[in-house]
């Protein structure tokens, strides 16, 4: 599984990077954790909204900080 975290880098893009880490620790999955803070690369996935999490290629939410409960929701 290939996780990436869309946004600038800013604190709810690190905020959400480890609630991600939290869910995987605690659903017991492993996964590739990747940060993309270029904004040709963020756009082309049509986000206008920062932070945005990104799932094996699909865009599962954007503009907001999801917690770790939600992330492992949509790990399932």
């Amino acid at each position: 599984m290939i996780i990436k975290i869309l946004g600038s880098g800013c604190s709810k893009c690190l905020t959400l990077t480890q609630n991600t880490k939290a869910a995987l620790s605690k659903s017991g999955q492993q996964a590739e954790i990747i940060k993309i803070t270029d904004f040709s690369d963020i756009a082309a996935y049509g986000v206008m909204s920062t932070p945005a999490l990104v799932i094996d290629e699909k865009l599962v939410s954007y503009g907001k900080v999801l917690k770790a409960d939600e992330i492992i929701a949509l790990l399932s």
